[in-house]
Parts: structure tokens; sequence; C-alpha cells
């Protein structure tokens, strides 16, 4: 069903993009437009999302000599998920938090903050790496590289067509003026309207994901655990970086309560909870917890 819902939102958020096109560049010269700078960036995200992440957020590789422990617990989980071992990073921050990138599992690397090696116990870093591992088996990466670059475009269609509207005036190459009221309404609605499809996804993926997770450690209580500790510990201390990166972490990184869940880039904790006691009681009757189950 989370697979289906993507899909679905995916399809949506390319639907938009076609439409914010049509009507701020002008007929389908500018959807076309819109879908060549769409194709151009996704391109981009496809070869960079990883970098430019690791980047945001200044992680650092570590080699298996540098942190033997969080190398042989994430080599251990990939092994049981038959993934490939991905690249490990630890972020230079006290913040606790953790994030997967790259583009399929063969380019994948996982990247955890010191402040979560500080504050989980074993059980519960062990579940948040199965965490995600999940998002790299799933490649939810991808997508969310995918979903952030779609919405990007349309942001910058919006901004480049509002900068033209009041500086130059309504005006298209065809010599037909477009309702300014339709233009207003499309420069002002569509980024919205990206923005809320690409939490949206965002939220379904990371219910996939702790799934994935309780079913790959046989665990879910750990994970549950961790979730409450690192949501308690983003209220204290959120972690910095570049807010357009704020999906792929584990838990929100903003402090204090959200304006809404529509405009959320998680699920609450306790819905996250709820799912996964879900997951216990399916678990209950099996002795084989894996990832390709679901």
């Amino acid at each position: 069903m989370n697979q289906i819902k993507t899909v679905a939102l995916l399809g949506l958020l390319s639907a938009l993009l076609i439409t914010a096109s049509y009507w701020l560049i002008g007929g389908w010269g500018g959807a076309t437009i819109g879908l060549l700078l769409a194709a151009v960036s996704n391109l981009g995200a496809w070869y960079y999302s990883d970098k430019i992440a690791l980047a945001a957020y200044g992680a650092q590789p570590v080699t298996p000599s540098q942190a033997p422990e969080l190398y042989q617990m994430v080599k251990k989980l990939s092994n049981k998920a038959s993934l490939p071992t991905p690249a490990i990073y630890i972020v230079p921050s006290p913040a606790a938090n953790a994030f997967a990138t790259g583009r399929d599992p063969e380019h994948a690397a996982v990247a955890v903050t010191e402040g979560i090696i500080n504050l989980l116990p074993p059980d519960e870093l062990e579940a948040v790496i199965a965490h995600e591992l999940s998002h790299v088996y799933n490649r939810d990466t991808l997508t969310q590289a995918v979903a952030a670059t779609i919405a990007g475009t349309i942001y910058f269609l919006a901004q480049m067509v509002s900068y033209s509207f009041w500086f130059t005036g309504n005006s298209r190459d065809d010599g037909e003026g477009a309702n300014p009221l339709v233009l207003l309404l499309t420069m002002i609605l569509a980024p919205v309207a990206a923005t809320v499809i690409q939490l949206a996804i965002s939220r379904t993926r990371e219910f996939a994901a702790d799934t994935g997770a309780a079913k790959l450690t046989g665990n879910p209580r750990a994970l549950a655990r961790a979730l409450q500790r690192l949501e308690s510990s983003a209220k204290q201390m959120p972690m910095t970086g570049n807010p357009a990166f704020a999906p792929l972490l584990i838990i929100n990184s903003f402090s204090g309560q959200f304006l809404s869940n529509l405009f959320s880039t998680h699920p609450s904790v306790a819905a996250r909870i709820e799912n996964l006691r879900q997951v216990e009681m399916e678990l209950s009757g099996t002795n084989s917890p894996s990832l390709s189950s679901f």
C-alpha cells in the first residue's frame, strides 16, 4: 500500500509540474520547458544527490579501523538484508540523528551523528541503522531526490515568473496575455502544493522504513525506544542544516511543535510507535525477520 501511495504522489507531483509550467510559462511550450528543466535537474540528482546531502551536514567518511563497532553493526545488518555494505559517515554534531543517501544500494551511504552514537544504547542504535538500510533497500533515497528535484523545479519556475510578472508585465511569446489572477494563484499555490506532496511522500516512506527495520532486527521495541529518545533530544538540540534535506533524517530536525501535520517532514512519533506495535503483533508468530516480506 505504501508503494502505491508513493507512486501516486510522485505522479501527482509530476502532473503539478506540467500544469504549473503550462500556466506560468505559457501553453504546451511552457510545459515542455518545465519538463526539460526537471530532466536536467533529475540527472544531477541521480549522480550527485548523495554528495550534496553528505556535504550539507558536514559528514566525514570513516574506515573500519576508525569506527570498528559501528562498521561491524552496519556490515552485519547489511548482510542480513542482502545489501552491499554502504559507505559509513559520521556527522560531527552533538544533535542526535541519522540518514541514508545514494541513488541505489551499490552507491549508498549511511551517516550518523556523534550525538546519536553517544545517546543510544547498542540495540537502539542498531534499530536506527536498520531503519536507514530499509531506506536503501527500498530506494527511498532516490525517490526523495526525485521528489525534491521536481518540487524545486516548480519553486524555481514560480520565482522566475514572479520576477518577470512584476518587472516586465504580463505577456507571452504567443501574444496572448494570461489571466493575472490565474498567474498569481499559480505562483503562490503551486510551490505550496509541491511541498505538501513532497512531505507526504517522505512521511509515507518513514512508515515503510520503520516496518523494515523492525522486521530486519526482529526487535520493534528497540526502534520505538530510540524514536522516543530522539524526539526528546531533537526538542533540546535540533540538527542544523539545509531544510531541503530534512526529509532524509530519521527524526524531524526541528524543535518545538509543528504548525501542522500537513507540513511536517515525518509522521508523529506516536503514530510511528503505533505502527511498530502492529508490526510486533505480526512478528509474534515468526522467527525469520527479513526485509523481503513487505
